[in-house]
C-alpha cells in the first residue's frame, strides 16, 4: 500500500488580480520507505505539493491519502493529531524554540504526545547520539552552528517515530560539509527505520541521494525518474 497518495490535486493562489497555479491536476503515489526528491524551479509547485501532503495546506480539489487515511477533508483536530503522530517536518528555518535546550526541543513533540518523562529522556538521548550531537544536549540554539541546529530539527522530527518525514529545502542554509552530513543522516534513518522521506529541493547535492526524482514545472509533474543514489 502507498504511504502517500495524491489524486488529481489542484491549488491556485490569488495575488491581487493575478491567479497563480500552485498545483495543476497532480497525482502521485509514494510507497513506504521511499526516498523521493521533489525538484522544481521557484514557483514550480514542489513546496505546495509538500504542504498538501503534510496537511499544512488544503488543495482546492483532489484527494490526499496518508497511510490509508484521507486527510484533505479532515477536521482541524483530527488533522493535527494525524500530523503529530504520523509526520515529521524539517524546514530550512529550523523552527527551534530559542529558550529550550537541544534536548528540550527534541522532547517537545513527545511531551505533546503524552509520552512519559523517563521514555522521553531515553529516546532523546538515543537520537542525540544517532544524529551526532551527544554532549550538546544542554545547549540552546543560539550556541549551536547552523548544521547543529538542523540536526536538532531533524532529531525532533524523527524522535517520535513518524512514518513520513517531509523536508523543505533542508540544506538551503548549510555549507557543503554540513549538507553532506545531513543527507548521510537522512539516508541512514531511511534505511534503519524504513521511514519515508519526501524532500523538496533545487539543490543538486540533495538530488544525488534520492532513489526517485519527481521534476515539477508550472504546478505539474513533468518527469518521474527512478535513479541509483550515490
Amino acid at each position: 500500500m502507498s504511504d502517500i497518495r495524491c489524486v488529481n490535486l489542484c491549488r491556485t493562489f490569488h495575488q491581487g488580480d493575478i491567479t497563480v497555479t500552485g498545483l495543476d491536476h497532480v497525482s502521485i503515489d509514494i510507497k513506504k520507505g521511499e526516498f523521493v526528491c521533489l525538484v522544481a524551479p521557484s514557483g514550480g509547485g514542489k513546496t505546495t505539493l509538500l504542504n498538501a501532503i503534510g496537511g499544512l495546506d488544503k488543495p482546492d480539489s483532489g484527494e490526499v491519502w496518508i497511510a490509508g487515511k484521507r486527510i484533505d477533508n479532515m477536521g482541524k483536530s483530527a488533522l493535527a493529531e494525524m500530523r503529530l503522530n504520523n509526520i515529521g517536518f524539517v524546514f530550512q528555518a529550523y523552527n527551534l524554540i530559542p529558550v529550550l535546550t537541544a534536548r528540550e526541543n527534541i522532547e517537545f513533540v513527545m511531551e505533546v504526545q503524552g509520552i512519559p518523562a523517563a521514555d522521553r529522556h531515553r529516546r532523546s538521548a538515543a537520537i542525540l547520539t544517532e544524529v551526532g550531537l551527544e554532549g550538546l544536549e544542554d545547549r540552546r540554539p543560539a550556541k549551536m552552528s547552523g548544521g547543529q541546529q538542523q540536526r536538532v530539527a531533524v532529531a525532533r522530527a524523527i524522535v517520535a517515530k513518524p512514518e513520513i518525514v517531509l523536508a523543505d529545502e533542508p540544506t538551503a542554509n548549510l555549507d557543503s560539509s554540513s549538507a553532506e552530513q545531513l543527507m548521510d543522516l537522512f539516508v541512514s534513518l531511511n534505511k534503519n527505520h524504513n521511514t519515508t522521506f519526501v524532500i523538496a529541493t533545487h539543490d543538486q547535492r540533495v538530488m544525488e541521494y534520492a532513489r526517485r526524482i519527481v521534476k515539477m514545472l508550472d504546478g505539474r509533474i513533468d518527469q518521474d525518474i527512478p535513479q541509483d543514489p550515490r
